[in-house]
């Protein structure tokens, strides 16, 4: 099979914003207890901070990440994780039916983020509560003294404000299950004042208003209308969530569903398109893709537990164990967002630690790093810059969820530097090999700088705490740079990151 590709340097997209490679911690299952803190952990610091789980999250290089959740956020009262811990109430989380001790507060997770390099991406309770707490939680986070929140955070030790630059108005808030479920009207109303309330106290904040749940809620995509109606001059991000999945034990249609992202994407940027239109706004609302994975392997079972437990503390939930298929569609999900950076400017893989997650810890154990980590990694270190067409001429396929998905997969990024391009293939095909033929126009002298790939692993292997590299990198083979063209071949079923230098002289 034959693949022929073409990429410009003068055909852009646009600038990939680095939060476009963010993840997501919940107060879910051991995301945070016994994933990111463990006091007594024989690599704990002196505030029970996993080094080892930092270590591979400062491997991400994970630019934000956004907290509490999810669904707990929608009854949590974030005043419970203040104050000594001690004195700290445990409460219900009727979410997912445990217990939450709030050991973790919003105060540690600054500390947390700090030390893993990331920025904090707060959600607030827009489900139980309102505006009034959500106003506090600002003041308590951002106020540098005078006040009474901001007095209280320096009493707790931080005399120094958090500065949160970016809040999420609730989470999930079309879904009948989410406590304080509303309509998309009396949400995006909501929305609405409490995002003006929060520009009233620095007009250069950010907010995230919730979008749809899924593309397949029966409100979908009216909800988006409705809301941003509402709220489309306050706000500056609407959220979208999707998770994928093969329960159809179908590969080539498990790989199709990163057209159903795609569609996803281009559907609720023309609702924004419309809503605008309608507003006679100048301004864009963008999107915020904070949470997305696969998740499928054990979900019925997870299901039917939260059921029929009695309130565990931080029991394991959604502890999804990721196969070398599942690494590879993440790949073309990371290919999407790329090639959507023009409408997608925040995305959070969720999530970070042990819950749906890149990365899994054994209490009192290791932490090791699963098939998805690595497409993560790559698309986080090298695809920062501007995101470039490619032109693609390659074979396709028809599968139940899309039609003519092509064979190769291929996203491109020119670094900010604008020394070098960094190009992330799949190929797709089950049992072909790929040749490949790629034109570099107009980048002038050239050199290949590096080429890593993920291949030659059945679709049902993955890492374990016994065989931790089992699917891992490696030194990639059969491409070469010839004549400002790079060419060989695409084993099948393989992922490979391209890069190229700009200065041959490197």
């Amino acid at each position: 099979m034959r693949a022929r590709a073409t990429i410009h340097k003068d055909f852009t997209i646009a600038t990939v914003d680095r939060r476009v490679y963010g993840s997501f911690l919940e107060h879910m299952g051991r995301a945070v207890y016994t994933g990111i803190y463990e006091p007594g952990h024989e690599t704990a610091d002196k505030n029970g901070f996993r080094q080892d789980t930092l270590e591979l999250v400062r491997g991400l290089d994970v630019p934000i990440v956004r907290y509490p959740g999810g669904n707990f956020v929608s009854a949590y009262n974030w005043e419970d994780g203040l104050g000594p811990r001690e004195q700290r109430p445990t409460r219900l989380d009727l979410a997912w039916r445990t217990r939450e001790t709030n050991h973790m507060g919003v105060n540690e997770f600054a500390d947390w983020a700090k030390l893993a390099n990331t920025e904090m991406m707060l959600a607030m309770n827009l489900g139980s509560r309102g505006l009034e707490d959500a106003r506090n939680f600002l003041e308590y986070c951002n106020h540098p003294a005078g006040t009474y929140w901001s007095d209280l955070r320096k009493s707790h030790g931080y005399a120094d404000p958090h500065n949160v630059r970016i809040w999420c108005l609730g989470n999930e808030m079309d879904g009948p299950w989410q406590v304080g479920h509303k309509t998309a009207s009396d949400y995006g109303h909501l929305a609405n004042e409490v995002s003006k309330a929060f520009k009233y106290f620095d007009q250069s904040l950010e907010t995230v208003v919730c979008g749809s749940s899924n593309d397949k809620m029966k409100t979908y995509p009216d909800w988006e209308a409705t809301v941003l109606e509402e709220s489309y001059d306050s706000v500056d991000y609407i959220s979208l969530h999707k998770y994928f999945g093969n329960e159809e034990k179908d590969t080539l249609n498990y790989f199709g569903r990163a057209q159903e992202l795609d569609r996803y994407i281009v559907t609720i940027g023309g609702v924004i398109d419309y809503i605008k239109a309608k507003k006679r706004s100048k301004k864009d609302v963008k999107i915020c893709f904070d949470e997305w994975n696969v998740w499928y392997h054990d979900r019925k079972e997870d299901d039917q537990r939260i059921k029929e437990w009695d309130w565990p503390v931080a029991p394991a939930l959604l502890e999804e164990v990721y196969n070398f298929e599942d690494a590879l569609l993440v790949a073309s999900l990371l290919n999407v967002f790329i090639r959507r950076s023009d409408r997608v400017k925040i995305a959070c893989m969720a999530q970070l630690v042990n819950v749906i997650a890149p990365i899994l810890t054994r209490e009192g154990g290791p932490a090791w790093a699963q098939t998805i980590y690595y497409p993560l990694q790559f698309a986080s270190k090298y695809g920062r810059g501007t995101a470039l067409n490619v032109s693609v001429d390659v074979p396709g396929y028809d599968c139940d969820v899309s039609q003519d998905v092509p064979y190769l997969d291929a996203s491109a990024v020119l670094s900010e530097a604008g020394t070098s391009v960094s190009i992330f293939l799949i190929n797709r095909h089950l049992d072909e090999d790929m040749s490949l033929d790629l034109a570099l126009e107009g980048f002038g002298a050239a050199r290949l700088l590096e080429h890593t790939e993920l291949s030659g692993h059945k679709l049902e292997d993955r890492n374990s705490i016994d065989a931790p590299n089992t699917v891992i990198p490696k030194k990639g083979r059969g491409i070469a740079l010839e004549d400002g063209k790079l060419v060989g071949a695409l084993k099948p079923l393989s992922y490979h990151l391209v890069r190229v230098s700009l200065d041959a002289s490197a």
